[in-house]
């Protein structure tokens, strides 16, 4: 059915402060609670965090009293939204079990996007991604059974492959070359933008998260790993920020950040089957309805522009979470050699130039060994191999997937070799 947001009726501004009971008592049970209800909860925390820095942001630049007065009200309505979603978490839940949450998110969401993006460079930055947050799925994974005795099926619930992507400390590069291309405002589709702001959002999240709670284990080579990690998030941020027209005006960007809330929990509520989450997405819905008509209006009365022409007439859906196994699958076979281009590309190993801006960063970054790689052979050690949770066909082209993405430079020594992942390959993982 057609839903146009901007003929909807939402919830006036003034019914939308809420209790403290009501913005906080709410938490699921970690142990019944559907993995893609977790990741929409996690997602839309994402979400508002984003909505509430940018409405800051706006503030702080902004000299018409009615916008900074909407601003002022909606702030807080953001951030008591977030507190509600971000608290749903329960205190059971350690920080490595939220953190695969989290890269399950990024792993399905990407994949869900990257089929569902009418730009083929837009697609193609999405699948490059993909790869890099898959990566770091396998790497925690190992750390959550070391540490908390659990297997990553316990989070990801058997919906997302466990195994090695495009290996972790091939991710650090120069910042500039991870800038990319951006779309033109004037022709880019909605889906197009707001793919962008919800993968922009869920990647800023997880870098926050990841660098608030990385230290509160005492292993120092985990709070290591927390740290490289954090560090591939803030890339993903720079890169897909990248790819939004800076032209658009602070009003424009106002227009579609209360557009993408309004798809992201109008996407939430068709998908959940979850009692105590269902009522939560639709009444956000409908709060933020309010706020994207209000958000029209201002967009009219500054920019003389009709909302449609950036928005259109209906929602788009960004965040339907399924399992997206197939689709992971072939790009992980066919791009795991895949690197960022110097002049805003993509380009394989093999045609990397010797003075790739980003091998000087991975010299420099690793010159004490990758904290990755020996999350790998730490386990390995006490195991006799890795922990993966992947289909026989899959697991057993782990080799030659660690050979495709070795790289001809930048490598760290403690690297786990495709001979090894050959020899991890013929043990049982005995849980």
């Amino acid at each position: 059915m057609k839903f146009n947001p901007l003929k909807e009726k939402g919830m006036p501004l003034e019914k939308q402060i809420r209790t403290w009971h009501d913005i906080a008592h709410r938490k699921y049970n970690k142990n019944d609670v559907d993995c893609y209800s977790r990741t929409r909860q996690i997602l839309m925390n994402g979400i508002e965090v984003e909505a509430w820095n940018f409405k800051h942001n706006f503030s702080r630049l902004c000299e018409h009293q009615d916008t900074m007065e909407f601003l002022a009200q909606t702030k807080r309505i953001e951030d008591a939204q977030q507190t509600t979603i971000n608290w749903l978490a329960p205190s059971d839940q350690s920080v490595l079990e939220t953190t695969l949450g989290y890269e399950q998110v990024a792993v399905d969401l990407t994949a869900w996007m990257a089929q569902n993006e009418p730009d083929p460079y837009v697609k193609e930055t999405f699948d490059f991604g993909l790869l890099e947050d898959f990566d770091h799925l396998y790497r925690y994974s190992q750390w959550a059974y070391m540490i908390h005795g659990i297997t990553p099926n316990d989070v990801v619930q058997g919906q997302t492959d466990v195994i090695l992507g495009r290996p972790t400390q091939n991710h650090h590069n120069c910042n500039i070359v991870r800038l990319r291309k951006h779309y033109d405002k004037k022709s880019a589709s909605p889906q197009t933008k707001v793919n962008i702001l919800t993968l922009v959002s869920g990647e800023q999240q997880t870098h926050n998260y990841y660098g608030e709670h990385g230290f509160t284990y005492g292993s120092e080579l985990l709070r290591e790993t927390y740290a490289e990690i954090k560090d591939v998030e803030e890339e993903h941020v720079t890169m897909y920020e990248s790819l939004i027209d800076p032209s658009e005006s602070f009003y424009e960007k106002l227009l579609l950040h209360e557009f993408t809330e309004v798809c992201t929990y109008h996407n939430c509520m068709i998908d959940e089957n979850d009692e105590l989450l269902m009522p939560i997405w639709e009444e956000f819905l409908a709060m933020e309805l309010d706020h994207l008509h209000t958000a029209a209006e201002l967009f009219k009365k500054y920019e003389k522009r009709d909302p449609q022409e950036v928005i259109g007439e209906e929602v788009v859906h960004p965040c339907h979470f399924t399992s997206q196994k197939e689709y992971v699958a072939k790009i992980l076979n066919d791009e795991i050699g895949k690197r960022l281009g110097s002049d805003k590309d993509y380009q394989f190993i093999k045609d990397i130039p010797e003075d790739w801006a980003s091998y000087k960063v991975q010299e420099l970054a690793g010159k004490d060994g990758s904290p990755s790689e020996v999350t790998i052979r730490v386990i390995a050690e006490q195991k006799g191999r890795d922990l993966v949770c992947a289909s026989e066909e899959l697991e057993a082209n782990l080799p030659k997937l660690a050979k495709k993405s070795l790289q001809n430079k930048g490598m760290t020594e403690d690297t786990v070799t495709p001979e090894e992942y050959e020899k991890f390959s013929k043990e049982k993982f005995e849980l």
